[in-house]
């Protein structure tokens, strides 16, 4: 059974940073790409960051490049989002997703 579950979501203030993690189970997490994805009130799901398998080649949203970095830990099936300098419009709903599959989300609220 796939299973993937995030955390490290919170409350921080513009510029702040946080780290997201979500551990993946039930699949090769070594193979497939995995990624972040996030949703705002009243907006779609948008690509935060993604990994792909085997060679981790790394893809970014436009407007995180130079501030997020994803990343994987293989030894622990986790991959994680370190998000560094926030805005109070990435306040959203963040989402680990791989092989098909969804995790349950984890909020971000930037405010100050």
């Amino acid at each position: 059974q796939v299973q993937l579950v995030e955390s490290g979501g919170g409350f921080v203030q513009p510029g702040g940073s946080l780290r997201l993690s979500c551990v993946a189970s039930g699949f090769d997490f070594t193979t497939y790409t995995m990624s972040w994805f996030r949703q705002a009130p009243g907006k779609e799901r948008e690509l935060v960051a993604g990994i792909s398998g085997a060679i981790n080649h790394i893809q970014y949203g436009r407007s995180v490049e130079g501030r997020f970095t994803i990343s994987r830990a293989t030894d622990k099936n986790t991959l994680h989002l370190q998000m560094n300098n926030l805005k109070p419009e990435e306040t959203a709903v963040y989402y680990c997703f791989a092989y098909g599959h969804w995790g349950q989300g984890t909020l971000v609220t930037v405010s100050s």
